[in-house]
C-alpha cells in the first residue's frame, strides 16, 4: 500500500536517539569460517562501551570576551586566524523585536545557550553570535532572510553542527539560523521509496523511520545521531554507504530552498526523471549554505537489505589492502556495501581512549567489509569464497565475522569512533582528501616523516572504496608554526596526484583559500559569479567555501 499523504507532526517528529545500524539479523556460519581461518584462530570481538552517543567585529563580539566555563580553551576564530569582518550591520534591539514577531518565543539571546552553537564539534572554531533563531517553517525562514537582506545582517545557517571544517558556526557575530525545529516528515511513498521531509530531521531518526518501512537511507555517517539531513545535503556528505548508493547528487530528487532575499525556490519534486531546463537543485547540494537555506528535501531511499554481513580483517601491509580490495570487488560485486580501512595507529588510539578491544591480532592495517543483499544463502556463499581466497593467499592474516547484531555494531564502532578517539588525544588537524587508491596511504607516510616528533600521531583511515583518505594529525595544542609545515604541503601533494583537497567534508572556513588546489581559476570565478547572483549582499554564511577576495 502506498503511503504518500502528509504525516502528522505529533506522530512523526524526528527525535534524536540511537538506533541499530541495521534492524535485521546477521548471518555467519561458524563451520566454514573455522575451516577457512587456518592461519590464525578466530578471535571473537569483545563488545566495547556504548557510544556517547575588524573593529566593528570586535565590538560586536565584546559580550563574549569571557568564555563560558564549559569551553574555556576554545579561542575565537577571529583571533586564531587572519580574517577581517565584512561591513555587515550589527543586530540591534529593534532587530530582536522584529525577529520576535516572526518567530515568537524562539529567539535565543542568552550567552550560555548560545555558546553551544558558537563552537564547532571539534572545538577548534568559535564565533560570537548574540542571537539564534529557531524557525519551524520555510515561510518563517523566508521572512527572516527577507528582513536580514533588507538590514544587511549576516546569517549563519546551522543544522546539527557536526561539520569538521568550521562551516557550521559563525566567524564573527552572524545570526545563527537553526533548522532544529524543522524536523517533520512530510510524506513517504512505500512503493517508490521516496521520502520528503524538512531539513532539520536528524539522519538517525530518518533511518529509523524508513527502516520501519523496509527501506534504508542512502547515506550513513558516524555523526548520524546529531547531523541534519539539510546539512548533509548542503555539504554533500559522503559517508559509509557511498560505495553502494553513490552521491547525494544522485539520490536527492528535489529541494526547497530559501534564497538570500527571502524568495522560496520550490523544486521539491519527487520525480526520478525531469529533463526540463537546468537542474537547479544541484547548485545547492554542496553549497554549504552560501547560496540559499535548504528547508526541505526529497530523497530516494533503497529497499532495506535482508542479508547483512560484517567482517573485520587484518592485513600485513597497504599493498595487501589494495589487493584485497580488488579481490573483494571482483568476488562480492553487487552485494559489497562498504570497504573501510584504518591503520595500526588508529586502532591504538581507539583502544587507548575509548577502551575498545581489537577483535583480531595486531596488524599494520585493518579492514571492515560489509555486504548487503536480498538472499542470505547467496551472500553467505560469496563472502565465504572471498574470505577463503584472501586468507589462503596471505593477503589477510586474521579476521572475524559478526554473528549477531551487537557484534556487528561493535565492529562498526571501531571504525566509526576513530574521530572521537582522535579528539581525546589532543588538538587535531584534519584533512579529508580524494586520491588515486594506489597512492592513498603514501600521503600519510610522507607527512609522518615530514613532521617527525612534532606530532603525537599521524594517522590514516577512510573509505578505500571511494578513494577517500582521512588524514589526521594530533598534537598537544594548536601551533601556527606546525600548521605552516602542513599547509599548503598537504594540498600541493594532493594536487600533484590530481586529487581533491576535500572529498566529503566540504571547504567551510578552514579550507576556503585552498580551493585553487582543486579547481582552476575559471571555475572559481564562475562560483563567485553564482554567489554574487544569488546572494548579492553576501549575507549567507560569509567567510565560507569561497576564497578570500582582495
Amino acid at each position: 500500500m502506498v503511503s504518500s499523504k502528509p504525516v502528522s507532526a505529533k506522530a512523526e517528529a524526528m527525535v534524536l536517539c540511537r538506533v541499530p545500524r541495521w534492524s535485521v539479523g546477521l548471518w555467519a556460519s561458524p563451520g566454514w569460517w573455522r575451516t577457512t581461518c587456518t592461519l590464525r584462530a578466530l578471535v571473537q570481538p569483545k563488545r566495547g562501551p556504548g557510544c556517547p552517543g575588524g573593529a566593528s567585529g570586535l565590538l560586536a563580539c565584546s559580550m563574549f570576551s569571557k568564555v563560558s566555563s564549559c569551553t574555556p580553551e576554545v579561542m575565537l576564530t577571529q583571533e586564531r586566524y587572519p580574517v577581517q569582518r565584512l561591513p555587515f550591520s550589527v543586530v540591534s534591539e529593534e532587530d530582536l523585536a522584529a525577529f520576535e514577531r516572526i518567530v515568537p518565543g524562539r529567539v535565543v539571546t542568552d550567552p550560555e545557550e548560545l555558546e553551544v552553537s558558537n563552537v564547532d564539534w571539534l572545538r577548534t572554531a568559535r564565533g560570537c553570535s548574540k542571537v539564534l533563531l529557531r524557525p519551524r517553517t520555510s515561510e518563517e525562514v523566508s521572512r527572516i532572510l527577507r528582513y536580514c537582506h533588507e538590514r544587511n545582517l549576516a546569517v549563519n545557517p546551522q543544522g546539527g553542527n557536526t561539520g569538521l571544517v568550521g562551516g557550521s558556526v559563525p566567524v564573527f557575530d552572524e545570526i545563527i539560523l537553526s533548522t532544529a525545529l524543522m524536523n517533520q516528515v512530510t510524506s513517504f511513498n512505500s512503493v517508490s521509496g521516496i521520502l520528503t521531509c524538512q531539513a532539520g530531521c536528524v539522519l538517525e531518526g530518518l533511518s529509523r523511520y524508513v527502516q520501519e518501512r523496509d527501506f534504508v537511507m542512502p547515506l550513513d555517517l558516524g555523526a548520524k545521531g546529531s547531523c541534519h539531513i539539510g546539512g548533509n545535503v548542503a555539504t554533500n556528505a559522503g559517508g559509509l554507504r557511498f560505495l553502494r548508493y553513490g552521491s547525494l547528487h544522485g539520490t536527492v530528487l528535489g529541494l526547497e530552498v530559501v534564497l538570500a532575499d527571502g524568495t522560496v525556490l520550490d523544486c521539491l519534486t519527487s520525480l526520478r526523471k525531469d529533463n526540463t531546463g537546468y537542474d537547479l537543485k544541484q547548485l545547492f547540494i554542496g553549497s554549504e549554505g552560501t547560496l540559499g537555506v535548504i528547508t526541505a528535501v526529497s530523497i530516494l531511499c533503497p529497499p532495506r537489505p535482508k542479508a547483512v554481513n560484517v567482517a573485520f580483517l587484518g592485513c600485513p601491509g597497504f599493498a595487501e589492502v589494495l589487493q584485497t580490495f580488488s579481490t573483494c570487488r571482483g568476488m562480492l560485486g553487487e552485494i559489497l556495501s562498504a570497504f573501510e580501512f584504518m591503520d595500526a595507529e588508529c586502532m591504538q588510539l581507539v583502544q587507548q581512549h575509548l577502551h575498545l578491544a581489537s577483535p583480531v591480532q595486531e596488524s599494520a592495517f585493518y579492514l571492515l567489509v560489509e555486504t548487503s543483499g536480498s538472499s542470505t544463502g547467496h551472500d553467505a556463499e560469496k563472502l565465504g569464497c572471498f574470505l577463503e581466497q584472501v586468507l589462503g593467499s596471505g593477503l589477510v592474516t586474521d579476521g572475524t565475522v559478526a554473528t549477531d547484531e551487537s557484534k556487528a555494531q561493535a565492529l562498526w564502532a571501531l571504525r566509526e569512533r576513530i574521530t572521537e578517539a582522535l579528539s581525546g588525544d589532543g588538538y587535531v588537524y584534519k584533512y579529508d582528501v580524494s586520491l588515486p587508491v594506489e597512492r592513498l596511504y603514501d600521503l600519510v607516510t610522507d607527512l609522518r616523516a615530514r613532521l617527525g616528533s612534532q606530532a603525537r600521531h599521524v594517522v590514516g583511515y577512510g573509505h578505500l572504496g571511494d578513494g577517500n583518505l582521512h588524514l589526521n594529525v594530533t598534537v598537544d595544542a594548536f601551533s601556527a608554526a606546525l600548521l605552516d609545515t602542513m599547509e599548503p604541503y598537504v594540498y600541493a601533494w594532493t594536487a600533484g596526484q590530481r586529487g581533491s583537497i576535500s572529498a566529503e567534508h566540504g571547504l567551510g572556513f578552514r579550507k576556503r583559500d585552498a580551493l585553487r588546489y582543486s579547481k582552476p581559476p575559471p571555475a572559481v570565478r564562475l562560483m563567485q559569479q553564482l554567489k554574487a547572483l544569488l546572494d548579492p549582499k553576501g549575507i549567507l554564511n560569509p567567510y565560507k567555501l569561497l576564497p578570500t577576495q582582495a
